[in-house]
């Protein structure tokens, strides 16, 4: 099977895409937690997407991260590169698959650089594309960027989980 990356990327006008309505319907993350604002998906295979997140002076962990000199926290860009990678499973599952997946959780992330901070004013940009899946086990690359520069970067393993139909 070839890179993911091999394929090439869609237009921007032609990206299939998730607005802030669409993900709090998949996702049950709420602010302070939301990470993501908008979704695309950047192949037509729907192995790879764009996830897009604005950061303002008023998210609530720069109250403490740091006071005189405001930094998204490494962790916070690996969650919102988890939602995203969360959001491409969640909203890629089509009418010729009939499992219903109830969420996604994470599992294990290695190789994750940070390298450049995050403040106030920035679109972070979190780039994912699925490395390799067996199942419901989805192992990702992503990196995030603001501006054309990378800024941190991970691999990480999540896995599917369907819904029973329990209540």
């Amino acid at each position: 099977m070839a890179d993911i990356l091999d394929e090439p990327l869609l237009p921007p006008e032609e990206r299939p895409s998730l607005d802030i309505q669409d993900i709090m319907e998949l996702l049950p993350h709420r602010y302070p937690f939301l990470l993501v604002d908008r979704v695309e998906w950047s192949r037509a295979s729907k192995r790879s997407a764009i996830g897009y997140k604005g950061i303002t002076y008023n998210e609530e962990y720069f109250q403490g991260h740091f006071p005189k000199m405001p930094v998204m926290p490494g962790v916070l860009q690996i969650e919102a590169m988890a939602q995203t990678a969360g959001l491409m499973i969640l909203g890629s599952l089509d009418d010729g698959d009939d499992r219903t997946l109830k969420g996604v959780y994470f599992m294990s992330m290695d190789k994750t650089k940070f390298r450049k901070p995050v403040t106030p004013g920035c679109m972070l940009e979190m780039h994912v594309h699925v490395v390799k899946n067996r199942g419901l086990i989805y192992t990702f690359r992503g990196e995030c960027y603001v501006e054309g520069t990378k800024i941190s970067e991970a691999e990480f393993v999540a896995m599917g989980i369907e819904d029973d139909g329990a209540a």
